[in-house]
């Protein structure tokens, strides 16, 4: 989304152009495209004059106001491949607690729906299901699968039943230091396993993507050396648009 805003400067995106930039032929909601403009706005921070980098056109949609920049027009040098351009992440498989074998079933369920959710941030390079699976029951750090995979984090968590509740449990680390970066507990009432796969799977994305900007952000700027990819211009924020 924001390399269609920055690559058309000055120009009014519609709010289907940037719903098709974001997510594709996925079914979202309108209001998912502002939740997401005003993460961007945030990330990028205030222009020099104190206003937003990407202005509301009401009825319409959305205009970036700063000007084209270098993150947009790559070099040969900086065309690698997907995976390195952007930032990456597992979820590995969640753990059944509950040692009951219908609960393995949705403990698998919720795994493959928060892949599912990720892969519409075109952003986040998410690793299939099948590479994802293939470490279900094995107890490995997270140092030695993100080698392994060649990814920056991972999402897991564990799948808890007592009587008609469960707990799900979720984690978001950065697998080369194994820091936890984001950590949360949900309890539901155990009614449609189908909705509780999808209503877990919303919430853990939509909570660990500021989390993964903001982590980005500050690593974009650590490593800044003035020839940056598209994602890193996301990360740095307006600094790269006033220099």
């Amino acid at each position: 989304m924001l390399e269609a805003l920055i690559g058309s400067p000055g120009r009014v995106l519609t709010k289907d152009e940037l719903m098709q930039a974001a997510w594709g032929d996925t079914a979202v909601e309108e209001s998912n495209l502002s939740v997401q403009i005003a993460a961007l706005r945030k990330q990028l921070g205030p222009t020099a004059e104190g206003g937003d980098w990407i202005t509301t056109v009401p009825r319409v949609g959305y205009r970036f106001v700063g000007p084209a920049t270098a993150p947009i027009q790559r070099t040969t040098e900086t065309k690698t491949s997907v995976a390195e351009d952007r930032p990456s992440i597992a979820v590995l498989p969640f753990v059944n607690l509950s040692g009951e074998k219908e609960q393995e079933y949705l403990a698998d369920g919720i795994t493959e729906d928060i892949i599912t959710a990720l892969t519409r941030f075109r952003w986040l390079f998410v690793i299939a299901r099948n590479s994802s699976f293939a470490y279900k029951h094995k107890s490995l750090d997270a140092k030695q699968i993100a080698q392994e995979l060649g990814i920056e984090y991972l999402i897991e968590g564990s799948v808890r039943r007592s009587a008609q509740k469960i707990r799900i449990s979720a984690q978001l680390i950065e697998a080369t230091s194994a820091k936890h970066i984001w950590a949360e507990r949900y309890d539901l009432e155990l009614t449609e396993v189908f909705a509780i796969q999808d209503e877990i799977a919303e919430r853990v994305a939509g909570a660990i993507e500021p989390e993964l900007l903001k982590t980005e952000g500050a690593q974009a700027a650590a490593r800044h050396t003035g020839n940056i990819t598209a994602w890193d211009s996301y990360g740095v924020g307006p600094g790269i648009f006033i220099r």
